[in-house]
């Protein structure tokens, strides 16, 4: 194994020599906005070598995420406002005072303590007051489905929550019978507003039974993907391509797709 700080160093570095007169004309027209669909991509492909349980994936995804940091610490450097030492520091101190019961006197034990502790002295790190909001915002900047999860989380916290899963599903079914509603309904803007109705029930059935939503999702697209391929080789077998194939033939051929999985 190479020396991990000697190739921090190296690849800090590099980022200063492309970012540096003479470097890289793409790299030193990059701000902090220009980069923000890089780094949600990065995140997103590191995520999806994490669920292939690919060591070589996982390694060179998890580089390219760490360059979207070494990159924005470097434009941040050359304004003089921080570091990517800096970076290391605040989550470095952030994580000791974060885990008292590692670094510290406290006794907590189990998760749940964790999680409630780490809580409790983010507050305090951020000075809340009582006046604050409990959810103070929608996004955070999350994709919609980690979003609604959380916001459900935040709720459940004070006790807005279903306390068993019948209701729950009970939900899913009046926003179901409300989309169908709206269907028969001329009304674009109503049929949108009930369908994302729909979709915050389905993720608080999710959370529930302790699923990530958006986990989920990402492997049904997965399966989506690789039984709509199998149709299509079904079809090239039989010299056809989709384009000449009914939906009926589509069909047939999905269930047999599905048929081959059990």
């Amino acid at each position: 194994m190479p020396d991990s700080q000697s190739q921090i160093d190296r690849l800090l570095e590099i980022m200063h020599t492309l970012r540096a007169p003479g470097g890289c004309p793409w790299d030193i027209e990059q701000t902090h906005e220009s980069l923000i669909p890089c780094l949600i991509e990065e995140a997103y492909e590191v995520a999806e070598a994490l669920r292939d349980n690919n060591s070589d994936s996982m390694a060179d995804e998890l580089g390219d995420l760490l360059l979207q940091v070494v990159f924005h610490a470097e434009i941040a450097n050359e304004t003089e406002r921080f570091d990517f030492e800096d970076v290391a520091k605040a989550i470095s101190d952030k994580l000791i005072r974060r885990h008292p019961h590692v670094f510290g006197d406290s006794d907590v034990n189990d998760s749940e303590g964790v999680l409630r502790q780490w809580d409790a002295i983010k507050q305090q790190e951020k000075g809340a007051q009582k006046s604050d909001y409990h959810i103070k915002r929608a996004n955070d900047g999350l994709p919609s489905l980690m979003a609604a999860r959380k916001l459900q989380k935040k709720a459940a916290e004070v006790g807005f929550d279903w306390p068993d899963i019948k209701p729950v599903v009970d939900k899913i079914h009046e926003e179901l019978a409300e989309v169908e509603e709206a269907l028969s309904e001329n009304d674009h803007a109503h049929l949108g507003e009930e369908i994302g109705d729909l979709l915050f029930a389905v993720v608080n059935l999710a959370r529930k039974k302790n699923f990530d939503p958006e986990t989920l999702l990402a492997a049904t697209n997965t399966k989506f993907v690789k039984r709509f391929q199998q149709v299509e080789d079904y079809l090239k077998a039989e010299g056809k391509t989709l384009n000449e194939s009914t939906l009926e033939e589509m069909d047939a051929k999905w269930e047999q797709a599905k048929l081959k999985e059990s």
